[in-house]
């Protein structure tokens, strides 16, 4: 069994030992790692400071991390996890609790950095929703920003949510929209349209695919598309939008696992609909384009 505790500076030893362990058995890289030269008392200053996860399994500690304050985000620094405890699951377990301790501080998400020269430890974190938001050198900065839940008790609202969120949105902005029929995909996207100022009226593309609506200012376009009937990312790529993405707005319905190769930096939105007819829209932002971004206002 694995258990996962936050611990302060009265667990810096045990913190130290297992970040000493872990990075000792690690690749040698150039430049070097400084890990190996933290001490009880470094680590018991940013514990004091922060905060950090000691995981235990079955009695032993077998993984660690430090938490730094990065603004708006948390930042994970020394993570680390001993050789013959990488099969339990204990990574996955601690990046699970650094989410929850971010949300908990009202953080928007975390950051970290990763060393190009491991590509086991990079890829690990994009599986947990990392994306490379910097690089200097080899080091790369990762960041993963949280979701948002807003409630939206009638279309009106879900409308009304649409026409803010349309009001934050720039040219070159990717909107994948997702929920089953009925959850007011459309209504919030008509709403999209109103806070964009485009030309109406913002109806479902599913006949014809795409719409683009032209901006009744000075603002970006309105792509609107329907990747319902579409069979791969592909075929999204070849459609004939006659516009440039980049000068405009572009909301894909049913887009999960199809549009996500359309842009590095998105936000990724559901839609649901309860039997009392309240939607919740769920908004998971990816990528540099949404870290200065709050999407307090959709509230």
């Amino acid at each position: 069994m694995t258990e996962i505790l936050e611990v302060g500076a009265d667990r810096a030893a045990d913190v130290v030992a297992v970040v000493h362990a872990a990075f000792a058995d690690r690749p040698v890289l150039d430049p070097p790692s400084t890990a190996l030269e933290e001490t009880a008392a470094t680590v018991a200053a940013a514990l004091a400071e922060n905060g950090g996860l000691l995981a235990v399994h079955d009695g032993r500690d077998v993984g660690a991390l430090i938490f730094h304050d990065s603004g708006s985000l948390l930042g994970l620094r020394r993570v680390g996890v001993l050789g013959d405890a990488r099969h339990h699951g204990v990574a996955s377990l601690l990046a699970e609790r650094a989410e929850a301790v971010a949300a908990a501080r009202g953080k928007r998400g975390l950051v970290l950095e990763a060393r190009l020269e491991l590509p086991d430890t990079v890829r690990f974190w994009q599986r947990h929703g990392y994306v490379e938001i910097d690089r200097d050198g080899p080091r790369l900065h990762l960041q993963r920003l949280l979701p948002r839940t807003v409630t939206l008790p009638t279309p009106d609202d879900t409308q009304a949510a649409g026409r803010r969120l349309g009001a934050m949105l720039r040219a070159g902005d990717l909107l994948i929209l997702n929920g089953d029929l009925g959850a007011g995909k459309t209504t919030f996207t008509q709403g999209l349209g109103e806070g964009l100022g485009v030309r109406g009226p913002v109806t479902s593309p599913t006949f014809v695919i795409a719409r683009v609506h032209p901006s009744l200012g000075d603002g970006p376009e309105l792509v609107h598309v329907d990747a319902y009937r579409l069979g791969d990312a592909a075929e999204l790529d070849d459609l004939d939008l006659d516009t440039d993405l980049d000068l405009a707005v572009t909301v894909v319905e049913w887009g999960s696992g199809l549009a996500e190769a359309l842009s590095a930096d998105r936000l990724e939105l559901k839609l649901v609909r309860a039997q009392d007819d309240v939607r919740t829209l769920t908004l998971s932002p990816v990528g540099a384009r949404w870290a200065d971004v709050d999407l307090t206002p959709l509230a």
